[in-house]
């Protein structure tokens, strides 16, 4: 139970009493001798319980009482009164208040009613979440799958902080996740329907990463000279995710620091300042703050980007989601490659559940595309992974599968988007056009839309 009460009182001498009551039981109080103060810190997602007095002067009690709940109408609010204010203590009732006190009441009653409106603004608030929670789920994008307690207050975090500008730092093991709940805090907020670009700080050469963020100019091709604005002024409006950003060359820190500071940009192709509306989500595997302090990464900028730091916990550590995780990625990839889903039995769900997943969820997710690829012909060894020895495929049905596999893996993790598949896989634009054609696959069956 939250244990915060605000208390208004024109009266110094009740004011103080009630005060020091319930201080002796633990509570936290804020306390204001008029309404005013008060109304200034009340917002819609205050915790705590209120407590007024009826008779003010100024704002009195039941306008106190119609302006608080003009703020948020299922505030727990508490009103006193003296004899002659049964009436009015009624009649804001009616208006909305939880319970009214007549002076003077014990300390018994004032403890047993702060204690029930503060159990139901607590039941209020959860149920808000909550419903905030399975809106998010349900609703278009990726979804962050689990029960796990870690994984239930990363979405309480990001649902609360999706419509911010608030930038993002996550924290993580490889495979944990990083991209998805970036692309998560994406979708589900207010820029949804605006760029989400990404770059990853450790795939790129470090000769062409200030290219790809701040644009180029080049006057080699005969046709003149050809211009590039670069991905920051691509993402204006959105989000721009920086994948292992403690990758990124130490003079881009410095320059991306800048950005940040301004929020604005000169690009290449444009030649004039431009201002910047963007999301800053970066990921890392490494403990940025521990490199700052060791002067490996621009603690500067650390700070400006760690506004919001989540962690994800690495798949070992969250082995009760494990199941439900190999189960949504087993039906997604057999609706995906239409075939019948498998049955996992007991056994088999032992040995995953007794495996510490090194590659954590990116590497349950692959060996439950290559059980719905391979079928009957797959079983679990003790680490979770496929025994070869039961194989009846020729190795050139193995390699085509894998490779088929690790296609659609990077299309969909880059929305579809060939570019970045490419240089992911480290593969020529032909020849990866070459490998869609053999295997069938079309890059528009990976685009999420809205």
């Amino acid at each position: 139970m939250n244990k915060h009460v605000i208390f208004i009182d024109d009266e110094k001498p009740i004011r103080d009493a009630l005060g020091q009551t319930l201080e002796l039981e633990d509570y936290d109080v804020s306390l204001f001798s008029s309404a005013k103060p008060a109304l200034d810190i009340i917002d819609n997602h205050y915790t705590g319980v209120i407590i007024s007095d009826i008779n003010m002067p100024g704002i009195d009690g039941l306008t106190f009482l119609k302006r608080a709940l003009a703020i948020d109408p299922e505030l727990s609010i508490i009103l006193l009164t003296g004899h002659g204010d049964i009436t009015m203590a009624v009649d804001a009732m009616r208006i909305g208040a939880y319970d009214f006190l007549e002076k003077p009441f014990s300390t018994e009653t004032l403890l047993d009613v702060v204690k029930r409106a503060g159990d139901k603004r607590e039941l209020i608030l959860e149920n808000r979440e909550l419903r905030r929670e399975l809106e998010a789920q349900s609703g278009p994008g990726p979804r962050i799958l689990g029960s796990n307690p870690q994984i239930k207050q990363l979405r309480r975090i990001l649902s609360h902080i999706k419509d911010t500008a608030a930038d993002v730092i996550i924290q993580g093991e490889n495979g944990t996740g990083k991209e998805l709940v970036a692309r998560f805090l994406h979708d589900h907020s207010a820029r949804q329907n605006k760029p989400f670009i990404t770059i990853n700080c450790n795939a790129i050469p470090q000769t062409m990463i200030e290219s790809e963020l701040f644009g180029f100019e080049s006057s080699t091709f005969s046709s003149g000279q050809k211009k590039r604005s670069g991905k920051l002024a691509h993402a204006n409006g959105g989000t721009l995710f920086l994948n292992e950003i403690e990758s990124m060359p130490a003079p881009l820190q410095e320059k991306l620091l800048r950005v940040l500071e301004n929020r604005n940009v000169e690009p290449s192709a444009i030649n004039q300042m431009m201002d910047l509306d963007i999301r800053f989500v970066s990921a890392t595997k490494k403990d940025l703050k521990v490199m700052s302090e060791r002067g490996e990464f621009n603690q500067d900028l650390y700070y400006r980007l760690n506004v919001v730091s989540v962690n994800l916990p690495p798949l070992r550590d969250r082995k009760d989601d494990l199941l439900i995780l190999f189960q949504n990625f087993t039906r997604t990839a057999s609706t995906r490659y239409g075939i019948e889903h498998p049955v996992i039995s007991p056994e088999q769900q032992t040995k995953l559940l007794e495996y510490d997943w090194p590659g954590n969820v990116r590497e349950l997710r692959n060996l439950a595309e290559r059980l719905v690829l391979m079928g009957d012909t797959v079983s679990l060894s003790n680490e979770g992974e496929i025994s070869d020895e039961q194989f009846n495929l020729t190795l050139s049905d193995r390699v085509n599968r894998f490779e088929f596999t690790l296609l659609c893996d990077a299309l969909r993790r880059h929305n579809g988007c060939l570019k970045e598949a490419q240089e992911e896989l480290g593969l020529a634009r032909k020849t990866l056009y070459d490998k869609m054609k053999k295997h069938g696959i079309d890059k528009y069956d990976f685009k999420v839309t809205h």
